[in-house]
């Protein structure tokens, strides 16, 4: 399931780039909270509890639990988006979703395998993975940060489709069944073309057409020159 995280957070009331700069050089990472039925709202947090967060996230479903000054009660929220300098990969912004408990979630898991195929290690197969993530829908203490398939049974030519993947307690996919998520596939050899490579190289046959004496265009024929008498010893 998603770890859930407890993160401090204060209200921001600056926003723009001259404001994200100083909080930069602050150690503070601007954030913005939305969803539900309130408006969103501008928070900060410190970069090293975000730095702690992301190098104890399992996935890339993040559940966090966010204190708020002045709020009633911690706001649940999944890390929507997380926006990195181009360079370092600094964290420069965070996009909260704010979740309940209670209402059911739409995210999108990493799909990964596990073991070795057999029609891989014996036949010489290869192993294709056509859907990376899949769409899901649960509730947020459910909701998984990837789901693992064993793949270590598929021989040349078979497939593990959506509606084959057991999904854990709460989570149902929202993506079409027939959708396949694993195969196997032969080995493509490529046969060498030993006879068009040859004639390739040797290249077509030009046939040079032979002029006729007197035709336009032709070349005059210079007359031979006579012998030269051999001289008497």
């Amino acid at each position: 399931m998603a770890k859930q995280v407890k993160l401090k957070a204060e209200h921001r009331t600056a926003t723009g780039r001259s404001a994200a700069r100083k909080l930069k050089a602050l150690g503070i990472v601007p954030a913005v909270i939305y969803g539900a039925k309130d408006k969103p709202q501008h928070l900060q947090l410190f970069v090293r509890d975000i730095n702690a967060m992301l190098s104890h996230a399992s996935g890339e479903n993040i559940l966090v639990e966010l204190e708020i000054p002045g709020e009633k009660s911690n706001r649940t929220a999944l890390v929507q988006e997380i926006q990195h300098a181009p360079l370092g990969g600094a964290v420069l912004h965070i996009d909260f979703h704010a979740v309940s408990m209670d209402d059911t979630i739409h995210a999108e898991v990493p799909l990964e395998s596990f073991g070795m195929a057999n029609g891989v290690k014996n036949f010489g197969g290869l192993l294709e993975q056509s859907l990376r993530t899949l769409a899901v829908e649960c509730l947020p203490r459910d909701l998984p940060d990837r789901i693992t398939v064993d793949v270590s049974a598929l021989e040349i030519g078979d497939s593990i489709h959506v509606r084959d993947i057991k999904l854990p307690s709460g989570v149902t996919a929202k993506v079409q069944l027939d959708l396949t998520a694993f195969s196997v596939v032969a080995p493509v050899v490529e046969e060498e073309p030993v006879v068009a490579e040859a004639e390739a190289a040797a290249g077509p046959e030009v046939i040079k057409e032979k002029k006729v004496e007197g035709e336009a265009g032709a070349a005059p024929v210079a007359a031979a020159a006579p012998k030269e008498k051999e001289q008497k010893k």
